[in-house]
C-alpha cells in the first residue's frame, strides 16, 4: 500500500525522510552522524507537537480516517491474548464488517464487539469498508445477549463511516436492526463500554454504541451524519465538508463538551497511527478503570444510571404558548 501523507503532515514526512537518509548514510559510509540525527529528531518531535496542538476540526476528521490508524483487530492483538471470535447472526449470514467474540482484559472476562475496516482494496471489499449490514447488527445483538446470559461486560469499538445503505441491506431491515439494538442495549443487564477509535457516523455507530460509558480517542469524530453528507444536504456541495464538520462540532472534545462522551482519551504525539501499541494501552487502561467502577453497581442501579445518562443528552427549551 502506497504511503498516504496528509497535507498538514508533509513537513513531518520531510523531516522523517531526511532522518532516514542520514541513518542510511551513516550506516553505509561509517560516518558518525549521531549528533546530527539527534538534532533532527528533536526538531521532528517539536514539529509534530506544534502541528498537532493546532489541528482544525477537518484535520481531526482526516486523522480519524488515516489508513494507518489502528483498527479493531489491532486493538484485539494488543490488549488481549485469548480472543475467540464468534460468527453469524443465526438468520442470514456472518457480516465481516463486525467482529465479535470473547476475551480477557486486565484479568476480566469480557465480550468484545467492533467494526473493522480494511488496509487495502481486497480487505476493504471483504470488510465492506467497515459498513455493517443488518446481519452485522443482529450478530452483535446475539453476542450481547450471550454476554448478558453469562454476566459478562460488553466492550464495543466504534469505527464506521455508517451502516451500509445498499438495496439488499434495506430489504433485510437495516433500520429495524439498528433500532432493535438501541432498544436492547438500553436495557442490557451487564456493564457496557463504548470506545470510538476512528469514525463514528450516524446510526451505523449507534447500532453498537449505547452503553454506560462512552470513550472517544482524541483524534476521532462522532456525529449523526458524515461531514460530506451534511454538506451535500445543507450546502448542496460535498466539497464543503470541512465547513460542515466545524458547524456540527464533531470532534472528540466537542462531543465531551456536549456531555455525550464521558472521557477523551489522549493519543501519542502525532496521533494513534504513529504509535498503535501505545494507543492500545491507553484504551486498555481506560477500559479496566471503568469496568472496576461499573462492576460495583447493582444491576438495577446500572440500568437507572444508563437511562438517566441518555435522558440528559441534548438541549431544549419549553416555550409557553
Amino acid at each position: 500500500m502506497a504511503e498516504r501523507i496528509l497535507d498538514f503532515e508533509k513537513p513531518i514526512a520531510k523531516l522523517e525522510h531526511k532522518i532516514e537518509e542520514m541513518k542510511e548514510l551513516s550506516h553505509s559510509s561509517d560516518i558518525d552522524l549521531t549528533k546530527e540525527i539527534e538534532k533532527l529528531q528533536n526538531k521532528l518531535n517539536s514539529q509534530i507537537e506544534k502541528i498537532h496542538s493546532n489541528l482544525t476540526t477537518w484535520q481531526r476528521v482526516q486523522l480519524a480516517r488515516h489508513p494507518r490508524r489502528p483498527y479493531f483487530l489491532d486493538y484485539i492483538k494488543e490488549i488481549t491474548s485469548d480472543f475467540i471470535e464468534l460468527h453469524g447472526d443465526r438468520h442470514f449470514a456472518d457480516d465481516k464488517a463486525i467482529i465479535a467474540g470473547l476475551a480477557t482484559i486486565g484479568g476480566e472476562k469480557v465480550v468484545l464487539i467492533g467494526q473493522q475496516k480494511g488496509r487495502n482494496t481486497k480487505e476493504n471489499l471483504f470488510r465492506n469498508f467497515g459498513m455493517p449490514n443488518p446481519e452485522g447488527y443482529r450478530k452483535a445483538l446475539r453476542i450481547m445477549k450471550l454476554a448478558e446470559k453469562f454476566n459478562k461486560p460488553v466492550i464495543t469499538f466504534i469505527d464506521t463511516p455508517g451502516a451500509y445503505p445498499g438495496l439488499g441491506a434495506e430489504e433485510r431491515g437495516q433500520a429495524e436492526a439498528i433500532a432493535r439494538n438501541l432498544f436492547e442495549m438500553a436495557r442490557l443487564r451487564v456493564p457496557m463500554i463504548n470506545v470510538v477509535i476512528g469514525e463514528g457516523a450516524s446510526g451505523g455507530a449507534l447500532g453498537i454504541g449505547v452503553g454506560d460509558i462512552i470513550l472517544v480517542l482524541e483524534n476521532t469524530w462522532y456525529s449523526v451524519i458524515s461531514p460530506e453528507g451534511c454538506a451535500s444536504i445543507l450546502y448542496r456541495d460535498s466539497s464543503k465538508a470541512p465547513q460542515a464538520a466545524e458547524a456540527m462540532r464533531v470532534t472528540a472534545q466537542s462531543v465531551r463538551d456536549l456531555n455525550i462522551a464521558d472521557e477523551v482519551l489522549p493519543e501519542p504525539n502525532g496521533g494513534a497511527h504513529r504509535s498503535p501499541a501505545e494507543t492500545a494501552q491507553i484504551v486498555k487502561s481506560a477500559i479496566v478503570k471503568y469496568l472496576k467502577k461499573l462492576k460495583k453497581l447493582p444491576k438495577d442501579e446500572l440500568l437507572r444510571q444508563r437511562l438517566e445518562k441518555y435522558s440528559k443528552m441534548g438541549a431544549w427549551e419549553d416555550i409557553a404558548k
